[in-house]
């Protein structure tokens, strides 16, 4: 299969051609019994899949079986496809996963400073890229890695399952993501990014584990799949304080609809809080969620600067979900000592419609901080049953009615069109 450039957004999909060149995993010596440890098999079948770039790409077929490795790199015009029954299992030994530098628009590692494991499966600056299968599953066996961040006993941050820094044209689908250390799916500096058809889960109480990452990436489309993690389910992020300031690469162009969502301590959709680069022409439609502790998250805090706007949100049902709306500005904390307080983020052109919510705990929360208020958030036909009012303060918004709430102080106004985002 081939990945094709996409121009942003669900409905420019890229095309996807059969490899003309296809190898298996047991030609290089491969073992499915889930104890050997097939790394090198990996990495040589890659390496010799990487000539026939030029001549249409490859694919690197895994039979079924339960196939252990520790981290290996990806190439470019790749197809990695699990066949049905197929498992690639992440190594349970630190040793068996590289340590790296921190990416540069963060600055550390995102749990502790210095570096950082890298991912399971990886690709740097690489060009039309296809992970997939048919209904392969992809274990990170994290639960090693959390204990020992429960222990506090890491020297380094935790790895993800996939990771993909400076590539483009890449699909994700078909797939199960399991037990993931840390993220499932991390695409950063990325662009035309499809994932398509594909499950994530992590245990309720695995900490901090996430669904999928778009990092400081564009023309990003996340559809027809169903996520539950310990933490957020779908993060959008683009650096850290004064890293993502310098770095100043936004996360923007996603579009995410038709997906399932629980999120166990953290948001079903989050946006932020290392928001630092800028997050921007959001759209999310067809959305499930339940039995979560957070509904839709706004995240910033004073030092990030940056911005989230032109944000929609439609179509979003809940049930079960603590918290329904959120947007805070004391949300996150900071790499070091070296943030600018004066660096505040703007948050504006926010537009919530057709939400509806069954057993809410508070129906939402908009709450600014020192130096932070948030511009314009427009809510059309929301429905949140809840057992706790509204929490507003420093915050300008619209209801459904033309009625504008400013904190609490209501005034006059309108929701305009050009708040919502089409992409």
């Amino acid at each position: 299969m081939t990945a094709a450039a996409g121009e942003g957004g669900c409905d420019h999909k890229p095309s996807l051609d059969p490899r003309p060149h296809s190898v298996s995993i047991l030609e290089f010596g491969a073992v499915a019994d889930g104890k050997t440890m097939n790394t090198v098999a990996f990495q040589n079948a890659i390496f010799y899949l990487k000539s026939f770039a030029d001549k249409g790409g490859a694919q690197l077929y895994v039979p079924p079986g339960k196939w252990l490795t520790g981290s290996f790199n990806l190439t470019s015009h790749l197809t990695l496809f699990l066949a049905k029954g197929a498992t690639i299992l992440g190594s349970q030994n630190q040793s068996h996963w590289d340590v790296v530098e921190p990416l540069p628009s963060y600055g550390r590692g995102i749990e502790l400073p210095g570096a950082r494991y890298r991912s399971l499966i990886n690709g740097y600056k690489l060009r039309d890229v296809v992970i997939t299968g048919d209904e392969g599953s992809i274990d990170g066996q994290g639960k090693v890695w959390w204990d020992w961040f429960n222990a506090r006993s890491l020297n380094y941050s935790r790895p993800h399952l996939v990771e993909l820094v400076q590539c483009e044209d890449i699909v994700v689908s078909n797939l199960t993501f399991l037990n993931a250390p840390a993220y499932s799916i991390h695409p950063v500096y990325c662009s035309n990014v499809l994932v398509q058809n594909i499950s994530i889960s992590t245990p309720s109480e695995s900490p901090g584990t996430v669904g999928i990452v778009p990092d400081s990436s564009n023309n990003i489309c996340i559809e027809d799949s169903t996520i539950e993690t310990g933490h957020d389910a779908i993060a959008l992020k683009s650096g850290w304080d004064e890293y993502g300031i310098s770095y100043n690469r936004p996360t923007m162009h996603v579009h995410v609809r038709d997906v399932h969502l629980k999120s166990s301590s953290g948001a079903c959709i989050a946006l932020g809080s290392e928001m630092s680069g800028g997050i921007s022409d959001v759209q999310g439609d067809d959305i499930r969620m339940h039995d979560s502790r957070g509904g839709i998250e706004l995240r910033t805090n004073r030092g990030r600067g940056g911005y989230i706007r032109r944000v929609f949100f439609s179509n979003v049902q809940m049930e079960e979900v603590e918290v329904g709306l959120v947007a805070r500005g004391d949300m996150g904390d900071h790499p070091d000592d070296g943030f600018d307080r004066e660096a505040v983020p703007v948050v504006q052109g926010i537009t919530f419609r057709d939400v509806v919510g069954l057993k809410v705990g508070l129906a939402g929360n908009f709450t600014g901080a020192e130096g932070i208020r948030f511009g314009t958030i427009c809510l059309l036909n929301v429905t949140l049953t809840s057992g706790e009012p509204w929490v507003c303060s420093g915050v300008d918004g619209f209801s459904e009615d033309g009625d504008r709430v400013s904190g609490t102080v209501p005034g006059t106004g309108e929701c305009r069109e050009e708040f919502f985002v089409v992409l």
